[in-house]
Order: structure tokens, then C-alpha cells, then sequence
């Protein structure tokens, strides 16, 4: 795999985005191990954006630590600056799950009525709302839609 270049602009804003980030993955004693490569990874993955620790004292063995990462997980180097190292790659789209296109689940919603003359204090109630129900206007629950009728009930009446 090939490592991603950017541009002055591109790498100014990530640079910029990355400031407040503290590292996700931290290169310890044994250096870069395939399970460094792999957390790395899944780092970029979920998050795009990530800044690595490296605990080596050697710039020139940081650097080489840099460009295999870059290379090997086809990610853009950033910024190189001390013992962080700052990695940028596209999030991945994630994948359709299976509660798609489904409706969402039982949510806890507050309808308040007002009084008809002002005088007195709005009252507030906490009512659950299913997933195909709605509230109306006038702060009754109803059906999201009507419910189906049988086509054997229809043809018997």
C-alpha cells in the first residue's frame, strides 16, 4: 500500500484538529509489533484522526516508526513532533446494521398543557411514547399509523 500525501493546506487543518487529541496508542520497549500495526489500525479506523506515543529516545527510529506506519497502513504522516506522532486517514463508511429501516424504541417524552385562563401553572407530564406511536397537538397519543385490517375481517362484513 501506498501512504496518502497532502497538501500544506490539508495537513494545516489536521494539524489543527489534532491539537487537543491525547494519544491512542502508545509504542513501548519492544517497538513496533504487529499488534501495535493492528490497534493502530483499528484506530484509524474508528477515529481517522489519531496521535501515537512513542517511547524511544532515537528521532531516526521514530522516523522509520512513522513512514512503515504510513506505508504499511496507507495513512498520511501529519506531523512528527517530539515522541508524538500524528496519523490521518479517511474513516471507512460503516457498514448498514440491522436495525435499519426499522422504527426506533419506546422514549420518555414531556407534554405540557397550559391553562385556559393564565392564571395557574402549566401542568407537566412524562409519558412514555412507543416507537409507533406520536403525540398530537393537543398532547394525546395515537398510532403512527392506522393499524391493519385483515382482508378475511373486510370480506366477512
Amino acid at each position: 500500500m501506498t501512504a496518502l500525501v497532502l497538501t500544506p493546506n490539508e495537513r494545516r487543518a489536521h494539524r489543527a484538529a489534532a491539537h487537543h487529541l491525547a494519544p491512542v496508542v502508545t509504542v513501548g520497549s519492544d517497538g513496533l509489533t504487529a499488534a501495535v500495526e493492528r490497534e493502530v489500525d483499528g484506530a484509524l479506523n474508528a477515529h481517522g484522526l489519531i496521535k501515537v506515543r512513542v517511547f524511544s529516545d532515537d528521532r531516526v527510529a521514530r522516523e522509520h516508526m512513522l513512514a512503515h506506519l504510513t506505508s504499511a497502513l496507507s495513512a498520511a504522516a501529519v506531523q512528527h513532533i517530539g515522541k508524538l506522532l500524528v496519523l490521518w486517514r479517511p474513516v471507512p463508511p460503516k457498514a448498514a446494521t440491522e436495525r435499519e429501516g426499522r422504527s426506533p424504541g419506546p422514549r420518555t417524552v414531556k407534554v405540557v398543557s397550559f391553562s385556559k385562563t393564565g392564571n395557574h401553572r402549566a401542568t407537566v407530564r412524562k409519558v412514555r411514547v412507543m416507537g409507533n406511536e406520536r403525540i398530537t397537538p393537543s398532547g394525546k397519543i395515537k398510532r403512527r399509523e392506522a393499524r391493519s385490517v385483515s382482508p378475511k375481517k373486510t370480506a366477512a362484513d
